[in-house]
């Protein structure tokens, strides 16, 4: 068994790389943005060398997450668990923040040496105005390295919860795995739950109950959480 998130994301998509590990659905927007394996582990890696690189972040550190449900939001967790980061959603001293753009008046009650801030928009394009003090994810990330080794025990505290929060799901290795984002917001049921039980996402946001049926035929949805 895995002993730290970095390995379970590794162990989830060594398989088969190229297929589909993530697909972000926004009913509001229309958006669909589909990511393999291979292409998450991009992002991911170029995360954690940004927090290495332009925080001088590592094991030890923490970082704050104002983000919701979303594929970009799991890019910067997997990417601090990479790094041996510590990841924290309650208001307090950290390393380094990272928070969506309609979240970002919530930063004054953290205390954060590096501050980043997620537009979250289709395509991932930059925001149109970054917020005083902060840093635009999506254009700084792009700069850093495709490949990144991962530092021994990140996340290893979630291991075990996963693994049995998929059991308490019925997921399994191969499930496709429909998820209303705003029912279950907690990165545990919508991101490490289906990794660790080898399955892929199908996330969605403002999810539009008359498209759930479609939906789980052309994704060819197995489970669904909504």
């Amino acid at each position: 068994m895995a002993d730290d998130i970095p390995r379970v994301f590794a162990d989830a998509i060594a398989a088969d790389p190229t297929r589909p590990l993530l697909t972000w659905y926004d009913d509001a927007t229309g958006e669909r943005t589909e990511l393999s394996g291979a292409t998450l582990a991009n992002w991911v890696a170029k995360t954690a060398n940004l927090l290495v690189d332009d925080v001088a972040a590592g094991p030890g550190s923490i970082a704050g997450v104002l983000l919701p449900p979303h594929w970009q939001t799991a890019a910067v967790l997997l990417g601090c668990w990479s790094a041996g980061l510590a990841v924290s959603e309650k208001p307090g001293p950290v390393d380094v923040l990272f928070a969506a753009a309609d979240r970002v008046p919530e930063a004054d009650a953290w205390s954060a040496g590096e501050r980043y801030a997620l537009a979250l928009a289709p395509f991932a394009l930059p925001l149109r105005e970054v917020p005083a003090g902060f840093a635009d994810y999506v254009v700084e990330v792009r700069v850093h390295g495709d490949h990144f080794s991962p530092y021994p025990g990140g996340g290893a505290d979630l291991v075990a919860r996963a693994a049995e929060r998929a059991g308490e799901l019925g997921l399994a290795a191969g499930d496709r795995v429909l998820v209303d984002a705003a029912r279950h917001p907690d990165p545990l049921d919508w991101l490490l739950a289906p990794l660790s039980a080898g399955a892929s996402v199908v996330l969605c946001g403002n999810l539009d109950p008359a498209r759930v049926e479609s939906r789980t035929a052309s994704e060819k949805v197995t489970r669904s959480l909504t």
